[in-house]
């Protein structure tokens, strides 16, 4: 089964602000078996637009995993504290797997 990925893009408006999210978000994150993989405040786009500038991505065990954790209660309730902080963008996907390997 492959990975799950939380991809955010972020346009942080308030820096103070988007601390005490990451103190309410990181245990969820932590109690689901997430694993930060990345987070990058100045992402170097080589090729087309990104949006925002903060790049964070999650990594779970399935996308099943990833999708659980984003619904959660617990996370949900750390979401309007992102959302006052920053215009975030959000998509879960799935990892790849060598086909044979």
């Amino acid at each position: 089964m492959p990975k799950g990925y939380v991809i955010f893009t972020e346009s942080v408006r308030d820096e103070g602000a988007m601390g005490p999210y990451g103190e309410k978000s990181f245990p969820t994150m932590i109690s689901a078996g997430g694993n930060v993989l990345v987070v990058d405040g100045a992402p170097q786009v080589v090729e087309g637009e990104w949006p925002g500038n903060r790049t964070v991505v999650l990594e779970f065990e399935s996308v099943e995993a990833a999708r659980s954790w984003y619904d959660s209660p617990g996370y949900q309730e750390c979401i309007p504290l992102r959302q006052a902080a920053a215009d975030t963008n959000v998509v879960i996907v799935s990892g790849f797997e060598m086909p044979g390997g």
